[in-house]
């Protein structure tokens, strides 16, 4: 692909941005691990906000995206769109209690809710797991994306992409630590945003589409299953359990609260515990939902949509490489500078994500390892030097794992099921004082077992595992630490007092409020579903019916439309209900 002056004068202005961003905030991260990995909790609900939507936004998401689109259909995204459910729960309750832990990482909590030998093993032992073999999986797919784009616009080779890849981002990370991230994240998101908008603006008037009128009336020509939002029915002919029907029901019921991140999720976490107070932890948690579900949604669907229609067959454009095919839009669509400005938001949005799981993943292994059991009594300028090098080994690893990550929407389903059985006793430690360490370790382990049983089944048997095996993780987990759970003794009272005391749960916590003499309890439990009701409902209606309102269904857009703002009315009017 030809890049023009321009287009390389985009490139280089961003570059030289980002990494003089690194060098200015070098001395602000560098005084504690506090200032290096959660910002002194100073950022401000928009800055963090802002920084979670574009950690999401990745190189991979619009490839993935379009792939599920052209392969299978709009409603695939549901795998991703179910979340909505879990971050409503996230802004009504996880938002404010992390914020209360004023904890560094997600498991150092472990040692505050729990206590004793298995509190400390549960700890190590997540903040590895988690720390390598789910992030450089994560670090792996989403370089993987930036390798495809490297090879579309330049030609450059898989090692030679990921190395261009890695060593890009390490710069600003390493010297800036959370700080640099976000702000970075900041202006990465605004050039991303932009141009996957000005993206889908140019495809849409091409002559190979018409204009808007056109792409609604050939999109209408479509298989009903490629264009719907929704499957109502089993639709393809095979049976249920193998049926897009079935894929559908396990998305919008199963995957948003047996997920690792039902509660929050690692780096969100690491967000929450670095906002300024909790009203701006909420806040923050509402502005990105807002962007992530809303905003810039829709332009994907837009042009993943127009690419099938463009382009009915991947086989004649990029070797049958369906995720690809977004690239191909943006070099055959796009003239000189627009191009080079859709390259600055994928680089922006490649370098938002590895920035983010660089440093999340080294505050686990500093934090919650290093620190806890190596050296306990360092220096805060010691575990900081420690975290930059531990960032760097980082950074190389993942690369490697990225050399083996071919799908990058096969990656994503999978990565769910390593870990799907968890989600539950996430939630339920917040509000039950009878989940104990040995809960969450059998919960982990028992998914970590079965997918592996799972995994050399389907080889030996000589067929692709499903998603009707991965989700038989999630009873199987469940079973497992519900039973481990009652026949293991509860926490010591003392430990439950502490945690009560400080982060005020809501739920089932009377006997330890009795134990404690806390007369008041937290927030009301029927307050907190109501809420999440209206949250998740409010998001729900926003995003579903703005995707109506682009396709063309004027008429189902109003409605939701409607059921949004009148959400949105009673929200308002129960604001004083979300803090207590």
């Amino acid at each position: 692909m030809k890049l023009y002056v321009v287009d390389w004068a985009l490139l280089g202005l961003y570059l030289i941005f980002s990494l003089g961003v690194g060098f200015y905030f070098s001395r602000r991260a560098s005084g504690s691990l506090s200032d290096y990995f959660v910002s002194g909790r100073g950022l401000p609900w928009w800055l963090l906000g802002t920084s979670m939507v574009a950690t999401t936004f990745a190189a991979d998401t619009p490839l993935a995206i379009t792939g599920w689109i052209r392969t299978e259909g709009v409603w695939k995204n549901w795998f991703w769109w179910n979340y909505i459910f879990s971050h409503a729960l996230v802004i009504v309750v996880f938002s404010r209690l992390w914020r209360r832990a004023r904890v560094i990482t997600d498991n150092e909590l472990i040692e505050l809710r729990y206590g004793g030998r298995p509190a400390a093993f549960l700890r190590g032992f997540k903040a590895f797991y988690f720390s390598t073999v789910f992030n450089f999986i994560v670090m792996g797919w989403v370089i993987t994306a930036m390798t495809k784009v490297f090879e579309v616009f330049f030609g450059v080779g898989q090692i030679y992409a990921v190395s261009l890849c890695v060593g890009i981002v390490l710069v600003y990370t390493v010297f800036s630590g959370l700080w640099g991230v976000v702000i970075t994240d900041l202006v990465q998101y605004a050039i991303a945003l932009g141009a996957t908008v000005v993206l889908a603006v140019v495809v849409i008037n091409s002559d190979a589409v018409g204009g808007y009128g056109q792409f609604l009336s050939k999109i209408s020509e479509l298989p009903t299953e490629q264009t719907s939002m929704f499957i109502t029915g089993p639709t393809d002919g095979g049976e249920f359990f193998s049926s897009d029907f079935f894929t559908f029901l396990v998305f919008m019921t199963v995957v948003w609260w047996s997920s690792h991140n039902a509660d929050g999720g690692g780096y969100f976490i690491q967000r929450l515990c670095s906002a300024k107070n909790e009203r701006h932890a909420l806040a923050g948690t509402a502005w990105f939902a807002l962007n992530h579900y809303v905003l810039r949604l829709w332009p994907w669907v837009l042009v993943a949509l127009a690419s099938v229609i463009i382009f009915p067959d991947a086989a004649g454009v990029t070797g049958g490489d369906d995720e690809s095919v977004y690239l191909v839009m943006i070099r055959d669509f796009l003239p000189p500078g627009l191009r080079g400005l859709l390259l600055v938001s994928f680089l922006a949005a490649f370098m938002s994500t590895v920035s983010t799981h660089l440093n999340w993943g080294a505050s686990y292994l500093v934090n919650d390892i290093y620190r806890r059991f190596v050296r306990p009594s360092a220096t805060q300028s010691h575990y900081v030097r420690t975290a930059r090098v531990v960032t760097m080994v980082l950074a190389v690893v993942a690369g490697v794992v990225a050399l083996q990550i071919k799908n990058i929407g096969d990656a994503w389903i999978f990565l769910w099921a390593m870990s799907s059985g968890v989600g539950l006793v996430l939630i339920f430690r917040w509000f039950w004082w009878r989940i104990n360490a040995w809960s969450e370790i059998t919960a982990l382990a028992s998914s970590l077992l079965t997918i592996l049983v799972l995994i050399f089944y389907t080889e030996a048997k000589g067929v692709t595992m499903e998603l009707y095996h991965q989700i038989l993780v999630v009873p199987v987990s469940i079973a497992c630490w519900v039973a481990v759970t009652f026949a293991t003794a509860p926490e010591p009272w003392e430990k439950l007092s502490e945690f009560y005391s400080r982060v005020r749960p809501p739920g089932f916590w009377s006997p330890v409020r009795k134990k404690a003499g806390i007369s008041c309890g937290g927030e009301p439990f029927s307050s907190l579903l109501v809420n999440w009701f209206l949250i998740a409902s409010f998001f729900f209606c926003f995003m579903t019916g703005t995707g109506k309102l682009v396709m063309g269904d004027g008429k189902i857009a109003l409605w939701l439309l409607c059921a949004s703002a009148f959400a949105l009315v009673l929200i308002i009017r129960r604001r004083g209900s979300f803090f207590h």
